[in-house]
Formats: structure tokens, C-alpha cells, sequence
């Protein structure tokens, strides 16, 4: 392979060819800065690229053999801008933090960086992650590579993009409500949100605390199992963070699937889907079922009610995390003679529309009244969710649904949405009101774009979710790439 070609090695494939001494890791970070110079000015998919360069940063490993410690070492990555490292600004996507450096690292970036990653730089997201196109963001939107013209999904839609065309092995984002599983959707990568509390969220800057989650993409299931391995550890600085003990998610074998258990939720197909993408979903759950799985209808009641849920729960948390970014202490700081009008000054002008209207609805409902009897409405119905999966799990093994109900739509679709109700995580957002682990997998394609299969497990059943997504991968491969972005097609 030349190295030009390099890129479109998967994170294994690359982390071997580096220890058969193929190609040295100075030969892999050029071959990726290409690529980002070739694609960035079309897609958008970073905020800042890191300085020093990705060939620099690789000469600073040296010519030691390092790899055999991690599948990592030398092997460019791209981290969400709403992950802090103190080393390049933490924006969140909001001229309200524009420049802002953090005094310290995200103990998943910090874990990173100790297996030798190279950071090719900070993704691109919707403002303070609130968004499903990555729209809102305060520095020009991402588009979505296999068609410009349409989004990348959201929050985290700078790594799907970034991942899906090549520009990096991996990239970190986060989940509140699919921010992960949907853009993976749309770009036709793997993405997976862990159980709640497997990684650290210390570090994340904070939309909705009971939900958030730091998760994964990259092209196949096996790097995703890679860089889980790498970060999954207990963190004293994180409270939430599980003690449970390690896995080594690594070694998730693709499961032979005979007399797997595998549940299909109906209502998920009985909601708003569009039939092109419902086909496509059927079509991969019949491959597993050809595969020797086990595959039988399941209800779980109360879905059709987890997106409002989510939003009254989302916008409650963020309006209590957001308080914390007035410009006093740091970040943009607006005018006034008081510090009062000094706070309203800097939040009306470097805070966008959407984060707004997030904060305000969270304001309303945590006041007196009848705001505060929606949000403990609102709890309870999360948990009679919960019980829901508890049932399903009792019968099944794993359950398959479609990742997003529409495949990736058209830039400025959600312009008008001013409520912010896009339907784009009806089937990934009652995930994280349980706080189970999930996985998108690219699963064919509606005319010239990506589906994803979502499955889920139960809480710390990563390794079982990662060995039925692999063997789903291996009976059913996602060509896509060999004809998407990867391979530098553009509209």
C-alpha cells in the first residue's frame, strides 16, 4: 500500500502494519494529514487541528517499539470539543468559550494519551452539544460526506465526519440522546455509547449529567473494542464512574450466533420510520436470523414516550450545568456596570438561539408549579422505561432496532424547528434514560446513503453487544466505504 493509501487502513489493520514495521508511524500521520488537507475545507469536521502537527507529534514517539504495549500508539484520533484538554482550546462549539484553554485533561483523553494516540485535533458539534446536525455550531456547520448537501447528524456529527472520510483512525464524542449512535448512522461508521458510569465523564463538559456519556467511532466493531479496552477504568475523580471489574473487550469474538436471544422492539417500526430505512433494517435483522439467531417480537410500552422524557430531563439538567458559563471566571465576558447586567450582557450575545431556548424550557421546569410537576412526571415515566428493557432482557439476549427512523436529511431541515423536535433520536434516547450500552453499525444503504442497526445490551454486557455486532459485521459486511467517502467521493 502507498502512502497516500494509508488512511484507509482501520485502526487494527494500521496498528499492524506499524508492528510488522510495514510502514514506520511517521509515514501513517502523514498519510492522514493529507487526507485532512485534501478533505477539511469540504467537510468542516474540526474546530482547531492540533498543534504540533500529526507527522511532528508522530517523530516525538521515536523509533521505540511502543506499539506492542497498545493498539493505539501512533495512531491519529480526534476528540470532541466538548472533551477538555489542556493542551488546545475547549470551545464546545460557543463563542462564549472561544480560545478557552482548560487548566486540565479529560481522564479518557489522558488515558489516550498515555497509550500513545497522536490527537489530530478538536471535532466539531452543535453548540454545547444541544443539536442533531451539527448546525448550531458557533464555527460553521459540518456536512455529512457522502453528500454534501446533507448533515452529519448530531451532536457529535465533526467525529462521524471525521472518522467516515478518513480523516482520522477513531474519535471520541458524547451521548445524551444518540449524539453518537446517530451521527454513526448517518455517516456509516460505528458508533458506541458504553453503559453510563464505564468511561469517565470527567472531563466532559456537562449538558445533561443523568445522561451524558463519552462514547466511540470508528470503521469497524473490533477498533471500537480497541479503544473501549483502552479506556474503560475506574476514576476516582468521576463519581458516577463504575468499579466493576475490568473486561478485556478486546477479546469479544464474534459470537456464534445459534441460539443467540434476539428481541426486535415493534414499536420501532410502527413509529415514524421511513419505509426505505425500515427495509434495509429488516434486511440485516433476517441476516442474522439466517445466521442461526433467535429473533422474535418484543414490546417496550412506554418508547413512543421516551423523546419527551429525554427533553424535559435534558433541558432540566442543562439548565442547572449551563449557570456555570456566565464570563466571570472565564470564557467570554460580556459589558455592563454590574455584574448582573454583566452576565446578561456576555450570555445574550455569545450564546445561540437553540442553547437558549434549552435553558429557558429547563428554567421553567424546575420552577414551582406546574414546571416541576412535568419533570418528576417525567422521572417516572423513565423509570417505568427501565422496566420496560428489564422485561426485554429477561427473554432476550441483545435487542435490534433501527439507529435513526430517516436516513441523513438535508441541511436547514431543522431550521424552522424551533422547539427543537426533530424525531432523529426517537429510537436512540430511551437507551440513555436506562443507561444501557449500544452500538450503530452501518447496515446497507437507502439510495446512496448509510442505515444503521442499533443493538443493546444489558448494563456492563459490552463485550456480549460487541460480539453480536461483530458477527452481525462478518455475515453481513458494510461496503459502503468502498464506495463512500473513504475513497474521496464527493458531491
Amino acid at each position: 500500500m502507498t502512502l497516500p493509501e494509508l488512511f484507509q487502513l482501520s485502526l487494527h489493520e494500521a496498528g499492524q502494519g506499524l508492528r510488522r514495521q510495514e510502514f514506520s508511524v511517521v509515514e501513517l500521520a502523514r498519510s492522514y494529514e493529507g487526507r485532512i488537507e485534501e478533505t477539511e475545507p469540504h467537510l468542516g469536521s474540526f474546530i482547531a487541528l492540533a498543534e504540533p502537527s500529526l507527522s511532528h507529534q508522530a517523530q516525538s514517539l521515536g523509533p521505540s517499539t511502543g506499539q506492542k504495549h497498545s493498539w493505539l500508539w501512533g495512531i491519529p484520533g480526534g476528540i470532541k470539543d466538548n472533551i477538555c484538554t489542556s493542551a488546545l482550546p475547549t470551545t464546545c462549539a460557543s463563542l462564549s468559550l472561544e480560545g478557552f484553554v482548560p487548566p486540565y485533561t479529560a481522564t479518557v483523553v489522558s488515558r489516550l494519551e498515555q497509550a500513545g494516540y497522536l490527537c489530530a485535533g478538536k471535532t466539531n458539534l452543535d453548540e454545547f452539544a444541544m443539536g442533531s446536525s451539527t448546525e448550531t455550531s458557533a464555527f460553521g456547520p459540518t456536512v455529512n460526506p457522502w453528500d454534501s448537501s446533507r448533515v452529519p447528524g448530531g451532536s457529535s456529527g465533526g467525529s462521524a465526519a471525521a472518522v467516515a472520510s478518513g480523516q482520522v483512525a477513531f474519535a471520541l464524542g458524547s451521548d445524551t440522546g444518540g449524539s453518537i449512535r446517530q451521527p454513526a448512522a448517518f455517516c456509516g461508521v460505528v458508533g458506541l455509547k458504553p453503559t453510563y458510569g464505564l468511561l469517565s465523564r470527567y472531563g466532559l463538559i456537562a449538558y445533561a449529567s443523568s445522561l451524558d456519556q463519552v462514547g466511540i467511532f470508528t470503521r469497524t466493531v473490533y477498533d471500537a473494542a480497541l479503544v473501549l479496552q483502552e479506556l474503560a477504568a475506574h476514576d476516582a475523580k468521576d463519581a458516577t464512574s463504575s468499579r466493576r471489574p475490568l473486561v478485556r473487550y478486546a477479546e469479544a469474538s464474534p459470537y456464534d450466533l445459534q441460539g443467540v436471544r434476539i428481541g426486535v422492539p415493534e414499536e420501532c417500526f410502527g413509529l415514524s420510520i421511513q419505509p426505505e430505512v425500515s427495509d434495509v433494517v429488516r434486511a440485516a435483522i433476517r441476516a442474522l436470523a439466517e445466521a442461526g439467531a433467535h429473533i422474535e417480537l418484543c414490546s417496550l410500552p412506554h418508547l413512543p414516550h421516551a423523546l419527551a422524557v429525554y427533553r424535559v430531563i435534558a433541558a432540566a439538567e442543562a439548565s442547572s450545568n449551563l449557570a456555570r458559563f456566565d464570563g466571570v471566571a472565564y470564557g467570554q465576558q460580556g459589558h455592563g456596570d454590574t455584574v448582573g447586567t454583566m452576565i446578561r450582557s456576555g450570555r445574550s450575545t455569545f450564546i445561540g438561539d437553540e442553547v437558549k431556548r434549552r435553558i429557558l424550557l429547563g428554567t421553567l421546569l424546575l420552577q414551582r408549579g406546574e414546571g416541576s410537576s412535568r419533570y418528576e412526571h417525567a422521572q417516572r415515566v423513565r423509570t417505568l422505561i427501565c422496566r420496560d428493557y428489564e422485561r426485554a432482557f429477561s427473554r432476550f439476549d441483545v435487542l435490534a432496532c433501527p439507529t435513526t427512523p430517516t436516513v441523513a436529511l438535508e441541511s436547514g431541515q431543522w431550521a424552522d424547528d424551533t422547539c427543537g423536535l426533530g424525531e432523529a433520536d426517537l429510537f436512540t434516547a430511551p437507551v440513555n434514560l436506562a443507561g444501557l450500552p449500544a452500538i450503530s453499525v452501518p447496515c446497507g444503504l437507502s439510495g446512496a446513503l448509510p442505515v444503521g442497526l442499533q443493538l443493546i445490551a444489558p448494563a456492563h454486557k459490552e463485550k456480549r453487544l460487541l460480539g453480536v455486532a461483530r458477527a452481525y459485521e462478518e455475515c453481513q459486511p458494510f461496503d459502503g466505504n468502498r464506495r463512500g467517502p473513504l475513497y474521496g467521493r464527493r458531491r
